[in-house]
This record gives structure tokens, sequence and C-alpha cells, in this order.
């Protein structure tokens, strides 16, 4: 098949731990042939969705783990597959690359499908789970998140189109700092904050459970660092063995069927104890840790789901 990858600047990425490289990687030993453009390289020209970028190798040699051919403009109409696979903010420049890939898909199908993608942001999707997700609220306005905060006391204050543990806040029950957040937050974006009763179980870890096509394959635990409590692997976060729980098999079996139906194939979500805290459709991470600590080749789990697809 022929594989375009959509995807931030692929000079930086760490190879050892990357997704994206990681199925660039076992898409290459199925004999695919690879793409790769960044997002501000998309277009609409006289009806085409076109991108601009280059014939891509990758191999497993730290400093020098890809080669590019000549630069050159593709329909990206005439290919088989494109990968979704920029890391958020989500905001109108990534929205936007949603819309443009809408009209080639499915035709040529997107990973994961950009209608659903952007209708289903991470912070957002988990509304359709109340009885799954810890208390949450949603909003900008301050007397709403005051409100809440009183109620449950310990919380935890993030952006909502944010990503990789960026601008994550813990207000326990005697912080004074809510106010100058807002004020900090709401300065310089129009977006709501996302609230979140804050979960102990954290210092136990931030599971991610891989879902390929609604089926879990496997988690890895992210062990938050000492004084931190944020686990995200960006900022510290320490990766660890752990199995699935049957609570987290009830949540995969919960959201499973809606991710299949709304072509997300490669899905990871996060559970805090026995809540669901996000669904991560944009730009998952995790497959080279979980491979490494359970040999599970999770790469080849998701182009067999995308084979199977284009039949």
């Amino acid at each position: 098949m022929k594989v375009a990858f959509q995807m931030d600047p692929i000079g930086p990425i760490d190879i050892d731990a990357d997704s994206t490289f990681r199925i660039a990687e076992e898409a290459q030993a199925r004999g695919h042939e690879l793409f790769y453009y960044t997002p501000d390289k998309i277009a609409y020209q006289a009806g085409r969705i076109t991108a601009r970028g280059w014939p891509l190798e990758v191999r497993r040699e730290k400093g020098n783990h890809f080669s590019l051919g000549a630069e050159q403009e593709i329909n990206l109409a005439d290919w088989d597959v494109v990968w979704l696979r920029q890391d958020p903010p989500f905001d109108m420049n990534y929205i936007t690359t949603t819309h443009l890939l809408d009209r080639i898909h499915p035709d040529t199908l997107v990973v994961n499908d950009p209608f659903w993608v952007r209708n289903y942001p991470e912070k957002l999707l988990v509304l359709d789970f109340p009885d799954l997700t810890p208390p949450t609220t949603i909003a900008r306005d301050l007397d709403t998140i005051k409100a809440f905060k009183e109620e449950h006391g310990d919380i935890i204050l993030k952006p909502l189109y944010g990503n990789g543990g960026a601008g994550v806040f813990r207000l326990d029950r005697n912080d004074r700092n809510l106010g100058s957040l807002h004020e900090l937050f709401t300065g310089f974006s129009r977006e709501p904050l996302i609230a979140q009763k804050f979960l102990p179980d954290v210092s136990n870890g931030d599971k991610r459970i891989i879902l390929i096509d609604g089926e879990a394959v496997g988690a890895i635990n992210r062990v938050p660092a000492k004084g931190e409590t944020r686990s995200n692997m960006h900022v510290g976060g320490r990766p660890e063995k752990i199995g699935l729980s049957p609570r987290d098999e009830e949540i995969c079996a919960a959201i499973g069927p809606l991710l299949r139906e709304k072509g997300q194939i490669f899905v990871g979500i996060d559970v805090i104890g026995d809540y669901l805290t996000e669904i991560n459709v944009t730009s998952p991470t995790g497959i080279q840790e979980l491979e490494r600590f359970d040999g599970i080749n999770v790469a080849d789990k998701i182009w067999s789901a995308i084979e199977g697809r284009i039949g």
C-alpha cells in the first residue's frame, strides 16, 4: 500500500518511544511505500487535497533514523492510507486538517477517522461515560469552577485542549491560586478549562491502555516522579509493566464498540484507579513501551486492522 504520515517534524523524535516511528517501521517491514509531510504542508487545490513532502525510509539507528527522497507534491486521494499523527494542542490549525482530510476519507483510509477525531477530542469523549469517570466540569466561568472546587475540595485543573501534561495543576483544599490561574489561562486563550476531582490513586500510577479497533491489547503504568502530580512521560513519568484489571476490562468493553464504529483504530485511554480520565484519539503513544514490557507487537495489530478494513 501507499501510506502517508501527517506528523510533526521527524528529525527530533525519540525512536525508542515514538509511536509514529514504530508504526512507520512496521509498515515498511510489510513492504508498504511511505511518504512524510508536516501539517503545514497539506492544502486544498482545485478540488484536490494535496501534501508537499518526501518519500520516507526509516531505520532504527539513533541520529540516523530516516532518509528522505526528493520533495514532491502528491494528491492524497491517490494514496491508500493517511495517518493523522501530529500532536495536539487541538486548535483551529489541527481542526482544519481534519476538515481537509474529510474530503478524501474513506476512499483513502484516514487513521483515525478525521470526522470523529474532530468531534471526540480526548477530554470531551469521556463525557459520554459519566459512570466511568470522576466528577468533572468544563467551564470558563470562574464562579462555576469555584463551586466545583468547593464541592470536591481537591481538584485537577487543566486546559481543555492541551497535551503532554502541560498546564496541569492540582489545587488542594488549602490552595488559594484558583483565581490567579483562571486569570492566567483566560488571558491568553478563549477556551474553557476542565476540572476533575483529584484521584489519590494517581500516586500508584496513571494507566495507559491501548485499544486497537475497539479491543484492548495491553497497558503500561505511568508513575509520577517524586513530588510530581503529573504522570505523563513528557514530564518525567516512569513507565512500568502492568496488566489489565477487571475494572479496566469493564471500561474497555463499554467504550470499545463506539471507538470501532467511529473508525478510531488506534486509541490510548487513561485510567487512574477505577476511573477513566481521557480517551486519546488524536496522537496516542505507548506502543513501544508495551512491546518492551509484554512483547506485544502493537504496530503489527494496527496494520492488521488497517489491512482488514481496506481488504
